[in-house]
């Protein structure tokens, strides 16, 4: 068979596709529009890694230069100091910018350093600073907005971000001296739990798309044997009209490839419009990596042909119509099995291969086994519906109706439900990776949230002004407690020994018993106690002979350094250091974890057992417990803190904290997901619309032999939840099945075999979705004038 047969044949199918009258030319728009939808989905997905590509070099060149050291002013330098805070669960991120001279480089983003006092913000923050919503934030940074971070200088463009010119920025409270942007911090690798949980994301959530476009390109098959029954009256014979049914698809998949190229070019305009899991990006950064793109652009028309040619194999069409058998060949169901077995055959001999240690895993066998298995599920779909639905008799008028139709052509609806099938089967497979995999990269903080919410420090000059600032937080709106200390240190008097180059230190806290009882087991506390706690090498404490060198009972301590460091300021000479004798009283206790999950160490004092004015630079230390009552009891507290010092810290206390690697593969695998589940849904919508016009004839039949229209609907309903209803007991089986099979490779144990629940509630929820929506088209296909013909 010649190229120019095949080319001549397929042009004109592709002819017949858009000048065949207009139910041919509808069935081309439907084609295209279903193309369409997962070629734009392709084209997504394609531009992912571009995306968070262009995402990690904004955060990299916006980052301040550390390769190279900078230990004095230069008039270029600057100091520096990163500032992010959480506001209503959305992160805030900040830079604090002090020059040291007139050559200050602009940060990413401006084209000048604001002036002091005075910030630049990202849009997205400028909206919330100007919004009622922003009221309590803009208290907590109160510069004044003179200017706006663009692109360069965001990571996308809803990011809540400002730089500000502030003089407070010492050596003492930075984050360090540069002179110029642009930081790169080197990859780590991805373990390979992490990279089993991509591939099979990456199967699951594009498989579903193929499956989609395989299934579109095959709409108003029944129309297109009757037109293809005319061209064997015209002289063509089977080839010839299987060549030129490949035609007709391939103009729809072709049309598809514009509209999806289209809707894609809309869909990134929109990129930063909005946020899904806290991803969005600017349109310049949604560009398809050019060799996917490619390969999506070429198997698409491909795809159509060889599905076309597949779909006709059993096919025989007359010059008189298409010849089916009365009684439709049963399904064979061995090589479907077969298809199973051969993923199944890849998958288990790697049980027990995956090792969180490692970062490579044997990629093209997960893929190929996955994907065996995905498509030898979705392959038996059609068999298992026409097992099903041949057994299914009485009912009432509308069931018999959908289960006629079904028991006549189960294929169609089975089609459009494959797509179900493959995203719920995947989706339930990768729910027990994550509920597996989250135990291993979630860990215990050792923090209580319990007994504090929020823990605040910052630097105080006196024990007096620290005490202020306790006081201070206490007052707060919102807060119901506050465990308060003010924190310095205590040295060893005398000179030093053979060996030492500093004197010997412990932590010294001062405060009333209720918040000294946080930090060590207490046996009884009044106001002037005095207690020794030793850790006992908790958490990689220091040896308790270390502490007791330093601090036991009876022992006078030093308040000061008596050998500051050289880089100190230097007191006047002869200034005494002050010091203070450990009461014969004090009792050694043992510490506990406070609670941030910390083993402190050093010594414990009432008010009224010290002069805390002598303490050296002492500072405040506060864990504050909220009243669940007030919603933004936290915001209250984070915005007093900020009042009290711009350089404070404030970290909000966590039982556990998860792995920044794997809340990266889980925030983009849930992006997909979204996205992929959007898809599914529409191209139900769009299987059921193309089934409900290929039968508007006989439903304007049905109504005008006085059926009722609420039957009909009743009817439709049941024809897409009988097959979705099969799908999804098919999904759970494959879907529990693969999940084990992909637990064992890493050695995981199943954590909820009740995973799929979730995905029974989303297909249930689809089935109801496209029959509400599929409503109007049907009652409008339901009209009289559907019994004209020409």
């Amino acid at each position: 068979m010649s190229l120019a047969t095949w080319a001549r044949d397929l042009a004109l199918g592709a002819r017949f596709a858009v000048t065949g009258g207009r139910p041919g030319l509808l069935r081309t728009l439907l084609t295209a529009t279903g193309v369409g939808f997962g070629v734009a989905l392709l084209l997504l997905a394609v531009s992912l890694p571009n995306m968070m590509f262009q995402r990690e070099v904004r955060e990299s060149e916006r980052a301040v230069d550390g390769s190279e050291q900078v230990t004095s002013p230069r008039p270029d330098s600057f100091l520096h100091l990163g500032r992010t805070t959480v506001y209503r669960d959305d992160v805030v991120t900040g830079q604090l910018i002090t020059p040291e001279g007139d050559a200050t480089p602009a940060p990413p983003g401006t084209t000048a350093l604001p002036g002091t006092g005075e910030m630049a913000v990202s849009p997205a923050l400028r909206e919330l600073l100007d919004s009622p919503e922003g009221a309590l934030l803009k208290e907590r940074i109160p510069y004044k907005v003179s200017g706006t971070i663009g692109e360069a200088g965001l990571i996308g463009p809803a990011e809540l971000r400002y730089v500000a010119h502030v003089d407070f920025l010492t050596t003492d409270n930075f984050d360090g001296r540069g002179t110029r942007y642009g930081w790169s911090v080197p990859e780590e690798p991805m373990n390979a739990f992490l990279i089993l949980l991509v591939i099979v994301a990456c199967v699951v959530l594009l498989l579903p798309v193929l499956v989609f476009i395989a299934t579109a390109v095959r709409f108003g098959g029944e129309q297109r044997d009757r037109r293809l029954a005319a061209l064997r009256l015209v002289g063509a014979d089977t080839a010839m009209t299987r060549r030129i049914a490949a035609g007709e698809s391939l103009a729809g998949a072709l049309l598809g490839l514009l509209v999806g190229l289209g809707l894609f070019a809309v869909a990134r305009q929109f990129a930063g419009a909005f946020t899904i899991w806290d991803v969005n990006a600017y349109p310049s950064d949604v560009v398809p990596m050019p060799a996917l793109a490619v390969i999506v652009l070429v198997t698409v028309p491909v795809s159509s042909i060889v599905v076309t040619l597949f779909a006709l194999r059993g096919v025989v069409i007359e010059p008189l119509g298409v010849v089916r058998v009365s009684t439709p060949r049963r399904r064979r169901v061995w090589w479907r099995l077969l298809l199973l077995a051969a993923g199944a055959a890849l998958l288990v001999p790697l049980m027990g291969q995956v090792e969180m240690a490692q970062t490579s895993v044997d990629t093209l066998g997960i893929t190929a086994g996955t994907t065996l298995a995905l498509i030898g599920l979705t392959t038996l779909l059609p068999w298992l519906v026409e097992s099903c639905v041949k057994r299914l008799h009485a009912g009432p008028v509308a069931w018999q109706l959908a289960v006629r139709r079904l028991q006549l052509s189960s294929g169609t609806a089975a089609r459009a439900v494959s797509g179900i099938v493959v995203a719920a089967t995947g989706a339930i497979a990768l729910q027990m990776l994550f509920q597996a995999m989250e135990h291993d990269f979630t860990q215990l903080t050792g923090e209580d949230s319990s007994r504090a919410q929020i823990a605040v420090g910052t630097d105080a000059g006196t024990a007096d002004e620290a005490r202020a600032i306790i006081s201070r937080i206490e007052r707060t709106e919102g807060v119901t407690g506050v465990i308060g200390i003010v924190q310095s240190n205590a040295w060893r008097p005398g000179p030093l020994k053979d060996g030492e180059e500093f004197s010997p230190m412990t932590s010294l806290r001062v405060g009333d018993c209720p918040s000294l009882k946080e930090y060590a087991t207490l046996p009884s506390c009044k106001d002037g106690d005095v207690f020794v706690f030793l850790a006992h090498g908790a958490q990689g404490s220091p040896d308790d002979s270390r502490v007791t060198g330093t601090a036991r009972p009876g022992a006078t301590v030093a308040l000061r350094d008596p050998y500051p460091h050289p880089s100190e300021p230097k007191r006047p000479a002869g200034t005494p250091v002050p010091q203070w004798r450990i009461p014969d009283s004090a009792r050694v206790v043992d510490s506990r974890p406070d609670p941030t999950g910390m083993y402190e160490y050093g010594i414990l004092a009432t008010p009224s057992a010290i002069d805390a004015g002598l303490l050296d630079e002492p500072d405040a230390q506060a864990m504050v417990r909220l009243d669940p009552a007030v919603p933004d009891a936290a915001e209250h507290v984070r915005n007093t803190a900020e009042a009290i010092d711009p350089t404070s810290w404030v970290r909000t206390l966590k039982d556990t904290q998860r792995d920044a690697a794997f809340s990266s593969v889980r925030t983009g695998i849930l992006v997909g997901s979204t996205l992929t589940m959007l898809l599914v849904a529409a191209s139900l919508l769009v299987a059921t619309l193309e089934q409900l016009r290929d039968r508007k004839r006989l439903l304007s039949s049905l109504v005008a032999f006085g059926t009722r229209r609420s039957t009909l609907s009743w009817s439709v309903l049941w024809q897409t939840a009988v097959p979705i209803a099969l799908g999804l007991v098919l999904s759970v089986a494959g879907g529990l099945g693969l999940g084990v099979v992909l637990l064992k490779l890493g050695g995981q144990r199943v954590q909820d075999w009740w995973a799929f629940l979730p995905v029974v509630g989303i297909g249930l929820g689809l089935i109801a979705a496209v029959t509400l929506l599929s409503m109007p088209v049907l009652w409008r296909l339901m009209r009289a004038d559907g019994l004209r013909t020409e």
